[in-house]
């Protein structure tokens, strides 16, 4: 029991910077709520269920367009494929007589920062360290999503519309230094912006939806880059 509290006390300690990270960045994710017509509490509870920048940008953004339920639901999934391959690693962190409730309720929040803190954690993970960090995480995220919305309440429109710049910001953060460092990132990358503005103008694709075409760019883009430039592992790199 101590272990389990020790635990759960350095998950809060390593994930309070996560959540002040997270208070910022998702209060420009509650513009963009607020822009697709969510109320405060809605867009709050959205992103305690669905922590996840891109998920919930996308999410945002097909609400906004008039995308249906199917393509919402599909995009979410897309967007968010990643977080398998995270829990399918972390899984192999924890012990293997940890319970199945306890590998739920950490797969509930795998998101890029608190994977990364708790890979690195020596040796096996207690799930509690976990529990930690997602114990400040996730309010820090609702509630930036919350205050997002709220100030896009009252703040002069031409200043939502300034701060709603800020996600896109964030995204080409994402994008840049990756695409920087690899040539194959920088083509695809390019590509995608491409790809995209030749399907909003191209008459023959006029009656698809946006979320529909964003769904199918995305997907074959990605197999297409999958198949064409595998990542290797570092065993294989090594050799």
């Amino acid at each position: 029991m101590n272990d389990n509290r020790t635990c759960f006390k350095n998950g809060i300690r390593d994930g309070m910077p996560i959540a002040l990270g997270y208070f910022a960045v998702a209060f420009t994710l509650g513009i963009a709520a607020r822009n697709a017509g969510f109320s405060a509490l809605q867009a709050m509870i959205e992103s305690m269920t669905n922590n996840a920048s891109a998920g919930e940008y996308a999410v945002f953004s097909l609400v906004a367009s008039g995308a249906g339920y199917w393509e919402v639901a599909i995009m979410t999934l897309v967007a968010n494929a990643r977080y398998l391959l995270m829990s399918t690693a972390l899984s192999q962190k924890l012990a293997p007589e940890t319970p199945l409730l306890h590998r739920m309720l950490v797969a509930y929040d795998v998101t890029d920062e608190i994977f990364g803190i708790s890979i690195a954690v020596p040796g096996r993970l207690n799930p509690w360290y976990t529990y930690g960090a997602m114990a400040v995480a996730i309010p820090g995220w609702g509630l930036g999503t919350f205050f997002g919305v709220a100030a896009g309440n009252v703040l002069p429109l031409r200043l939502v519309s300034a701060l709603s710049v800020g996600l896109y910001g964030m995204f080409l953060a994402i994008i840049v230094p990756p695409a920087k460092k690899n040539k194959v990132v920088l083509a695809l990358v390019l590509l995608s912006f491409a790809a995209s503005f030749l399907a909003s103008r191209w008459a023959l694709l006029a009656a698809v939806s946006s979320g529909v075409k964003t769904i199918v760019l995305t997907v074959v883009i990605s197999l297409a880059a999958a198949i064409l430039f595998p990542v290797k592992d570092e065993t294989e790199a090594a050799k």
